[in-house]
């Protein structure tokens, strides 16, 4: 009972389509941040040294750049609602799954050897019919949401133009 109630939550955080990234893909990841209270799009670009999970909702990906000749590694849950998507700009041939070497290598060193791939049909994300409908659930509740909301609002001015109606007869008795 308890395990199939923990996988049934586990298969709700899961997203319906997920890029295929192996380790050795140079990948640009495009992650939500929030700031206060605004939200924008920020991209980090870099080698993939690392995935972990692969099938699962706990699928992690590894991705490490030099920045300012520094080098920087930062882990992403493919699941996460904050990944907005995942691009693959280039893939190349590696015979290991957790590509450690790197962090040794600067330069030419660390180049990898690129391989030939169809960039169109790998960063396509097959939505299912399943995502669409929950997508098409999801606005409608939103569009519900706003409606609701611009009632409460319609009802808040006609009680505020009774309340002044009020306040300019009591004005009128008075002089």
């Amino acid at each position: 009972m308890h395990l199939s109630l923990i996988q049934k939550v586990n298969n709700e955080q899961k997203k319906a389509a997920v890029v295929d990234v192996r380790s050795g893909d140079t990948v640009r990841v495009h992650q939500k941040v929030k700031e206060g209270n605004k939200e924008r799009i920020q991209i980090f670009e870099g080698v993939v040294i690392r995935t972990d999970h692969k099938k699962s909702h706990t699928s992690r990906i590894t991705v490490r750049k030099i920045s300012s000749g520094v080098g920087v590694e930062k882990s992403f849950l493919l699941h996460s609602p904050l990944v907005e998507k995942v691009d693959i700009i280039r893939r190349t041939k590696v015979r290991r799954k957790y590509l450690s070497f790197l962090r040794q290598r600067s330069g030419k060193g660390a180049r990898l050897t690129a391989i030939d791939f169809d960039r169109q049909s790998v960063n396509a994300v097959q939505e299912t019919a399943e995502a669409k409908a929950e997508e098409a659930r999801l606005k409608a509740f939103a569009k519900a949401e706003a409606e609701a909301k611009a009632a409460e609002k319609v009802a808040a001015e006609a009680e505020l133009a009774a309340k002044q109606a009020e306040v300019e007869a009591r004005h009128a008795e008075t002089k």
